[in-house]
């Protein structure tokens, strides 16, 4: 478990629910973009008592819903005593993991509004450090155009459920523009790494797909339709990663040909179902191929809800809205 101490300058805010029954104090964590709440005060927002969120806390890490090492940190405060007191709290992913057990309607109110609070704090935060991107307007809009568009699309469709994980893209998005801003660049592009050693073949596509659709098949996870191909639009759509102009590629790194690979699958349809699953097992397997699907600390660089956020995104954007799903992709894999 993570171990860390409050200071004078630890942020807290006031929860109030829609009724005004629940008041709560929270804790903000500026560097982890999340909300801790212990148990005393679970209990509170779910109006039970406190034996039956350890309860529900433990049967969460018993069956590996949550790594409790990730979600739990023991906290020393000072009290009105003078005496150092350890406690546990919890994240907002362990809120709600407990509120879906005990009052789910109560763990959606206080998820929007803890989202919002987030939200806010990525959108304030990089509004007040402005002054670091004196010079660098052009990557200040760059920022600040990917927010609106994440914003909008956020409202839409499927979309309405996933604002955690479109709240996480927003802040990996806006960390890694803040990073490019230490450059004396002009206009912000694509993020341009790594070239890409792997090839992908339209043949080898195919193979894979009937693997998956048999295994999806036994599971009962996949229809007739699933994978079946209109005409020759994949063999295009992987062509296209591999264009040339004046002898160079038009997609040199990885991030490109990934993120270009990504938004094709999904936007030009080439299967008659399953357009979004198999672009995004395509994603991760060109990324793996070409070592590149991790963090230096082992950790993947877009994780499974990301993904999911994103292939949604993708599905829900308007194709004059490529260039800026382009750009989010490639700056995510940075």
């Amino acid at each position: 478990m993570n171990k860390s101490y409050l200071s004078a300058q630890d942020k807290i805010i006031i929860y109030k629910s829609k009724d005004n029954q629940i008041q709560l104090e929270v804790r903000l964590d500026l560097d982890k973009d999340t909300i801790w709440l212990n148990q005393a005060q679970i209990a509170r927002l779910f109006g039970t008592q406190r034996p039956a969120i350890t309860k529900h806390l433990n049967n969460v890490f018993k069956c590996k819903e949550l790594d409790e090492k990730a979600v739990c940190s023991i906290l020393e405060h000072t009290a009105d005593d003078g005496k150092k007191y350890a406690t546990k709290f919890y994240n907002l992913d362990a809120v709600i993991s407990v509120g879906y057990r005990v009052n789910s309607a109560r763990a959606t109110q206080f998820r929007i509004w803890a989202t919002g609070v987030l939200k806010e704090h990525i959108l304030s935060g990089y509004t007040l450090n402005q002054k670091r991107l004196l010079g660098q307007t052009d990557k200040l809009k760059e920022l600040e155009k990917a927010i609106a568009f994440i914003e909008e699309k956020s409202r839409k469709g499927l979309l309405k459920d996933q604002a955690r994980e479109l709240l996480g893209i927003i802040n990996e998005y806006a960390k890694s523009l803040t990073l490019l801003a230490q450059y004396d660049e002009g206009q912000i592009s694509l993020c341009k790494g790594k070239t890409a050693k792997f090839t992908l073949t339209y043949s080898h596509c195919i193979e894979i797909i009937v693997r998956i659709k048999a295994e999806l098949t036994r599971k009962n996870e996949a229809g007739v339709l699933f994978g079946q191909e209109m005409g020759r639009k994949l063999d295009g759509i992987i062509g296209g990663l591999y264009q040339t102009f004046g002898g160079e590629d038009l997609y040199p790194s990885i991030e490109e040909k990934s993120a270009h690979l990504f938004y094709f699958i999904i936007k030009d349809h080439p299967f008659a179902d399953g357009n979004k699953r198999i672009a995004s097992l395509f994603f991760i397997y060109f990324l793996e191929q070409n070592n590149y699907l991790f963090k230096g600390n082992g950790e993947r660089k877009i994780n499974d809800n990301a993904l999911v956020a994103l292939a949604l995104l993708i599905a829900e954007s308007d194709p004059k809205e490529k260039e800026i799903m382009i750009k989010i992709i490639t700056n995510l894999l940075k």
